[in-house]
């Protein structure tokens, strides 16, 4: 799905979210330029793999969080973590690097890649800003409404 595709989702699935358009931003420097509204609760994604290329994951933390892969590991146990590839990106979620969104689940075909979200983003008011798989746009929705949506696609989700 594409940024449009995402919004028409959202429409069909009565979700109700707000939109922030901003120019193309790579990563969480490049965001901290614009003026967001809910700053707060604004996600920093991190798509990663194991060292067999078996298993994927998406990570999704607070914009300001640390996201330390050798503690992931030994919390979850998993083999030895690394960055998937923009290859991986593309055929496994249709994104772009600076485009990785828990939204970009949608476009997972065989519901492979497991979803670790930070159970902070559940506390109030309960929002979550991701992109829409573009990454000039942030969409704020209920982080309920988000996994909801994951887990109906299929994909399993963690709070960590």
């Amino acid at each position: 799905m594409n940024k449009q595709e995402i919004y028409d989702y959202l429409n069909s699935r009565g979700i109700r979210y707000e939109i922030t358009e901003h120019g193309a931003v790579y990563n969480m420097e490049d965001l901290s330029s614009v003026a967001l509204p809910y700053p707060e609760a604004d996600a920093k994604n991190i798509f990663v793999r194991d060292d067999k290329k078996r298993n994927y994951f998406l990570i999704t933390v607070k914009g300001d969080t640390r996201v330390d892969l050798k503690e992931f590991r030994r919390r979850h146990g998993t083999r030895n973590l690394s960055f998937a590839s923009a290859d991986d990106l593309s055929a496994i979620l249709g994104l772009i690097p600076g485009a990785v969104t828990p939204l970009g689940l949608l476009n997972d075909k065989e519901s492979s890649v497991q979803f670790f979200l930070d159970r902070s983003f559940l506390d109030a008011p309960g929002l979550i800003g991701v992109h829409p798989n573009d990454n000039t746009a942030t969409v704020w929705i209920k982080t309920d409404d988000l996994i909801r949506l994951i887990e109906e696609h299929g994909n399993p989700v963690c709070l960590m």
